[in-house]
């Protein structure tokens, strides 16, 4: 009696902590088409932003299977600003695997999740209010790219930049 006790105050906290965990300022995923990742299939995501003085950090999402046959992933992000006609291009590599094979992120069953920070350097920033276009290319040498089940975005709201 006296675990089971401690079980339910344990799982009580842990619900605790999760909510009060910052909600992401966007997230969305979309299914990959026949869980293959095909080079004409190019995820658009479009973002609102209205504060300019913020920092977001950019996160790509990914699930897939345990038979992904790499440990990473090269993918291109355009990423185009309110008012611009030209995107940005930015090639970003997410690893998926620890050099001894296994991987990261959570999974559970045959399911791997991962939600890997993304790098812009400097080149990237929401300097403007409005809408941005964020579009996602796989870019490996493989196509259709196996094993994909979906991808996404997600930027996450952090204090001021300097």
């Amino acid at each position: 009696m006296k675990n089971k006790l401690h079980f339910i105050y344990f799982l009580l906290f842990t619900v605790y902590l999760a909510g009060c965990l910052p909600a992401p300022y966007y997230q969305k995923e979309e299914p990959v088409p026949q869980n293959a990742w095909n080079y004409n299939f190019r995820p658009k995501f479009s973002v609102d932003i209205t504060d300019t003085i913020a920092n977001y950090r950019p996160f790509f999402l990914i699930q897939h299977t345990q038979s992904y046959p790499y440990n990473n992933l090269w993918i291109w992000m355009y990423i185009k600003a309110p008012g611009e006609t030209i995107a940005k291009k930015v090639r970003v590599n997410v690893p998926l695997a620890e050099a001894t094979g296994k991987w990261l992120g959570r999974g559970m069953g045959e399911i791997w999740e991962q939600r890997m920070p993304v790098d812009l350097g400097d080149s990237i920033r929401f300097d403007h209010k409005g809408t941005y276009e964020i579009t996602l290319e796989q870019n490996m040498r493989i196509n259709p790219l196996p094993e994909i089940l979906h991808v996404g975005l997600r930027l996450v709201k952090g204090g001021r930049r300097q």
